[in-house]
């Protein structure tokens, strides 16, 4: 049975259109916003007038916001400093809660807020926006499917060379923790393997308006002895690569290239070997009918309203989702000891 939850959006930064848009336009039926909250007043109040909410509560003061509304949903966007603080106390008040990615900064505090979410019974769920996309999941589909058998290299390249401002400008790893995650998460999702050892190389290019490394090769030891190779950065100019980075996935029967965006091809070996190349066949796959309330931000708001309604897991849950940060982890501190890590 769905309910209509009274939802509290904390930070109102510029992330945070990518939620009040698909709220408003495909959840105004199972979600009433209640309040905002941001350091900056002024955010609270010009998100307010954007968006048309009229006199919704704004304020600084999570605490009073929680005491004064009492709302059954956090909506956290706050900057990934503040993730942890913002979702535990939002629990320990009794509320559901859908965090910005990363779940946390470190996998200790990761740890932390699973085990609150477990004290309180509240549901904590991730946003990993791509994990709903129409190309990605028809890729996961022919995975699945073993079009290219068992899969053992994956290969997910990431260049491109936004210029931000703010925070990301000056933090460490802006590269490896502030996007990453994503397609960490991604490799993940399409192929279902898990993180054991990480090794990583982080540098500054030559030319970088960030103040820290940038750019990262990245090497995952992953279960089912398959291996996930990540090239990134975030200062490349010319030539981008799609959000969803361009992806080469090996298996013992064929390969798979998808370039983030709507082209999937795929060879796959036919015959006995008779020849120094084996005979392949080629495939296409188009991506598949997804709704715009399925994807993206929309689709994993989705997902998490449908968990709570039904009680079920959604599957960006935090003790899921642990794993993709863990591969954030390990990569930071590999590129900083200059060694290999477990995870």
């Amino acid at each position: 049975m769905t309910k209509k939850y009274r939802a509290l959006i904390v930070g109102c930064g510029g992330i945070s259109g990518a939620w009040f848009s698909p709220i408003q336009t495909h959840f105004s039926d199972r979600v009433e916003l209640v309040g905002l909250v941001d350091l900056n007043l002024e955010n609270a109040a010009k998100a307010a007038e954007k968006y048309n909410l009229g006199n919704i509560w704004t304020g600084t003061s999570l605490d009073e916001a929680l005491a004064q509304l009492k709302p059954d949903v956090v909506f956290n966007i706050t900057i990934p400093e503040a993730h942890h603080a913002v979702c535990k106390a939002a629990m320990l008040a009794g509320c559901d809660v859908l965090v910005e990615k990363p779940l946390a900064p470190t996998v200790a505090e990761a740890r932390d807020l699973i085990a609150t979410s477990a004290a309180t019974g509240k549901c904590l769920a991730v946003i990993q926006n791509r994990r709903y996309l129409p190309s990605g999941e028809a890729v996961r589909k022919a995975l699945a499917e073993g079009v290219i058998g068992r899969v053992h290299s994956v290969y997910a390249d990431f260049f491109l060379a936004p210029r931000f401002g703010g925070f990301r400008d000056a933090m460490q790893h802006p590269l490896l923790l502030d996007m990453a995650i994503h397609t960490f998460d991604q490799g993940r999702y399409l192929t279902g393997l898990d993180p054991a050892r990480a090794t990583c190389y982080e540098f500054n290019p030559v030319g970088s308006w960030y103040a820290h490394g940038a750019s990262a090769i990245a090497t995952f030891e992953m279960t089912d002895g398959a291996v996930f190779n990540y090239r990134g950065s975030w200062c490349a100019q010319g030539l981008p690569t799609s959000w969803e980075s361009a992806w080469r996935i090996i298996g013992d029967k064929g390969t798979l290239l998808w370039d983030g965006d709507k082209s999937i091809v795929a060879e796959r070996v036919v015959g006995e070997p008779t020849e120094f190349f084996q005979n392949v066949e080629r495939l296409t796959f188009e991506p598949l009918p997804l709704e715009d309330r399925a994807r993206g931000h929309a689709g994993n708001i989705g997902e998490f309203l449908d968990a709570l309604d039904s009680g079920h897991a959604p599957q960006t849950i935090a003790s899921d989702n642990i794993h993709s940060l863990e591969m954030v982890e390990a990569s930071t501190r590999s590129a900083e000891s200059g060694t290999s890590v477990s995870i």
